[in-house]
Order: structure tokens, then sequence, then C-alpha cells
């Protein structure tokens, strides 16, 4: 394993030990809660309810499809850092030196619009009032400063998405007992049986970014290297970690990884590794990303479904959360819009730190060698943090128009990078180390879902714009 980068920039890999998994493997458990916590975000709280307050439970199916295809894609990202240490985007950039820099110009045209803080201030002033504009850029100054003042970066992320994990599942428990009837439950297995593409009455983008949006998408799967690299997983272990520049030490080291001999010892703890990494995303982003968009799409079908003044935008969370209140009680309506609230600021949260995350890396390991990486990252987060305050000063706070471009861009970035993984894993990784047959076929399929669906996305806007 290991060859020159394409574009010579990049050493070769080191060597050294693959350290085995913990015996407590409690300890490791976390990016697969990182990544549902980011991803319970505009698909399950507005994408997938809002479809199915429009037409029934008809496109549930496309998050089981998604989390699927999205599950064999992160694990081909694990893969690649489980075995060197060095994060997916500087494999990338072994294949061809401007690659990694390529997927961060696209994650930040995907994050750039603030669709996630204007959601989460939305529903705050369901809550509170105010102003949806000031409560949004209060948010994103909080964000910075969240991202920018911890000792350790990773370890605040996760346990901000860890409770917020926990508000979601308490959400959803009261839901199943309290707001959605016996009835309802009833017909929910052939609601949900009764597969359609609901084209005609909800067009094209929008399906494309749910589908996309199912769990994670675009950028925040790139990210799973990352945040498996600070957790420790794998080669990871010997990587450096982001700290605050601010309240940390911030180190300047190489970002290039590392290979192992595949020794009998060595490969017996290559494979418990790759089964434990593989239950970790099953059990906690896979899980946990279906079980909620399904319950908060019953609770939209539920409350919703049926009413012909439900208005096309996110307001339809306000009319939701009213109608939850007459059902259980005042105070469950707003439960509902405080947990949501807060379950898209911290969406938010660890969207920008992903974003920030990424290009911090491809900076530091391809263009700008020998500078600290958590420099470079507390430089983005508030970049990221002003232009999207500048964004909102403009008068642009819809968040479902900003959420259906942002997840069009990710579906986009899917098709590549799904696409890439097969060449990366199969060329820079020893024999023993390379993905199976059939999740290379998995790869494919995940190229050609979103490739297909890009394309009829692109064609669908472009007719419509030229009015035919």
């Amino acid at each position: 394993m290991g060859e020159e980068a394409a574009g010579g920039r990049l050493g070769e890999y080191g060597v050294a030990e693959l350290p085995p998994p913990p015996r407590h493997v409690g300890r490791i458990i976390g990016p697969g809660v990182v990544a549902a916590g980011v991803g319970l975000a505009s698909g399950e709280f507005i994408l997938y309810p809002y479809i199915a307050s429009q037409v029934g439970l008809v496109f549930v199916w496309a998050a089981a499809l998604g989390l699927a295809t999205q599950y064999f894609i992160n694990m081909e990202i694990e893969r690649y850092t489980l075995a060197t240490g060095e994060t997916v985007l500087t494999g990338f950039s072994r294949l061809g030196r401007h690659w990694g820099l390529v997927f961060v110009l696209l994650a930040f045209a995907s994050n750039l619009w603030p669709g996630w803080a204007t959601s989460a201030a939305t529903l705050v002033t369901f809550l509170l009032g105010g102003s949806v504009s000031w409560i949004a850029i209060g948010m994103l100054v909080a964000i910075g400063l969240i991202l920018t003042l911890s000792p350790v970066v990773y370890r605040s992320l996760e346990r901000t998405q860890f409770l917020k994990v926990l508000a979601v599942g308490a959400l959803v428990l009261i839901a199943a007992v309290a707001a959605i009837p016996g009835p309802v439950w009833a017909e929910a297995p052939a609601r949900i049986a009764d597969v359609r593409l609901p084209t005609a009455e909800l067009g094209w983008a929008l399906l494309l970014g749910a589908l996309a949006y199912a769990g994670a998408g675009g950028g925040q799967n790139l990210c799973q290297s990352n945040w498996i690299r600070d957790k420790g997983f794998g080669m990871g272990a010997h990587a450096p970690r982001i700290v605050s520049p601010f309240t940390g030490e911030p180190v300047a080291a190489p970002g290039t990884g590392w290979r192992f001999e595949p020794t009998p010892e060595a490969m017996e703890h290559w494979r418990r590794w790759w089964r434990f990494a593989n239950a970790e995303q099953l059990a906690t982003f896979v899980a946990i990303s279906f079980v909620t968009i399904l319950f908060t799409s019953l609770l939209a079908y539920a409350t919703l479904s049926g009413r012909d003044d439900l208005p096309r935008d996110i307001s339809f969370l306000a009319v939701e959360g009213e109608a939850l209140s007459e059902r259980v009680g005042p105070w469950f309506g707003r439960l509902f819009w405080a947990v949501g609230a807060f379950s898209l600021f911290a969406a938010a949260l660890g969207i920008v730190d992903y974003s920030s995350r990424l290009a911090a890396d491809v900076l530091r390991t391809s263009y700008l060698q020998g500078r600290s990486e958590s420099v470079l990252y507390a430089a983005l987060v508030w970049g990221l943090v002003l232009i999207g305050i500048t964004i909102i000063a403009s008068g642009l706070t819809q968040p479902l128009v900003l959420l259906v471009i942002a997840g069009c861009v990710a579906a986009f970035m899917m098709v590549l990078y799904s696409a890439l993984l097969i060449r990366l894993n199969r060329r820079l990784l020893a024999p023993p180390l390379r993905p199976a047959p059939y999740r290379i076929a998995a790869l494919i399929w995940a190229t050609g879902l979103f490739g297909i669906l890009s394309a009829i996305t692109v064609y669908d806007q472009a007719r419509r714009l030229l009015g035919g």
C-alpha cells in the first residue's frame, strides 16, 4: 500500500502499528451518534414531515433507501481512515492533487446558505416571538464561540449531539404514546408500502433534497473520516485532534498518514476494528436516523394530513405545533417547537464544524503545510459565520428554499465521491484491506442513484425556468 500522490505534494505513508480496539468499546462509541445528531435536521424535522403533511407516508421508503446507501458510503469512507489515519479527502488528493479542494468548495456551496440556523430561529419565534433574522444571527455567533473556545472541539461537538439525540428520543417516545392515535398506527404499514414518487405535487428538487438528506448527505458523509480520526479509531489513534487556538494547544502536524504491516496480529486487530465500526454505524447513525424520520413523518401525517390550509413553507411547523397543543396539551406543542429548535441549532453547529474541518484538513495537508490545522479551522468557522450573517442580512431567510438548494448540491457531491471511493480503496489500500465486491456494487449503485436523480432534477428545473 502507498504510492506518491499524483500531484507530487503529499509524502509517502509512514509506518506505524495498528492499535487494538479498547476492551470497553463504550469508550469509542460516538462518531455514529455525531453523524446522526448532525443529520437529524432538515430531512427529519422539515423535509420528510413536510412531504408527509402534503402527500402522506408514500415517500418514507426513500429514507430507508437513502440511509442504506449512505451506510455503505460511510463505511468505505471509514475504511480508508481506519487503515491509514488519513482523512478521505487527503486520500482523494493522492489520486489528484486538487480533488480535496473540489469537495471543500462543493461543501461550502452547499452550506453557505444558513438554512439550518434560520430554521431553528423560525421555531424559536413560534415559542417566544421576535425576529427570525436577529435570532439566526445570534445563533451563528454562538456557534462560532462554541467551536473556537472549546479546548477539544470534537469532544464538545459529541456531547452536544448526544444531548440532542436524547432530547429527540424523548420527544419521539412521548409522541408515540400521546400524539399518534391508534388508527394511524394501524394504517401506517399499508400507507408506507404504497410506494410513490410524488413529483407532480412536490417537484424533483424537494424529493432529491429529502433523499440526499436522509440521515446525513453531502459533505457530512466525508467528515465521518475526520470524526473517527479525532475519536482515535484504528490508525487515527496516531493523528492529532483539532483544539481551540485560544484555550487549547494548536500544533502544526503533518496531515499524511501511515500504513501497518499486515501481520496476523495486525489483521486480527483490523477485523475487530472493522466489525466494531460497522456495528457502531448501524446501531447509531442508521437506526437513530430512520426511527426519527419515521416518527416525525407519522406525527406530521397524524396531525396535518387532509388539511387544505397548509402553507407550502416551514410555517407548516407552526400549524403542526398548534395542532399538537390542541390534541395533547399546550405543553406538548411547545416541547415540539423547543426540541425542534435545539435540534436544528445543534445541526447548524455540526454543519459549520464539518465544513470548516474538511477545509482546514485539505488546506493544511495540500497547500499550507506547516500551518496549524486548529488555527485554520477557527478562521474558517468565523468565515462561515460571517458569510451566513451577510446572507441573512440581505433578506434571504426562507429556510425551505435554502435547504432544497443545499440538498441538490449535496446530491451532486455524493455522485462524485461515491465513484472516487471505488478507485481510492482499490488502488491505495493493501489487498487484505480492500472492499468486497458487494461493497463495490453498493458504491456503483450510489453513483448511479444520485447521478440519475441529479440529472432529472437539473432537467426539471431548467424546464420550469424556460416555462416549458
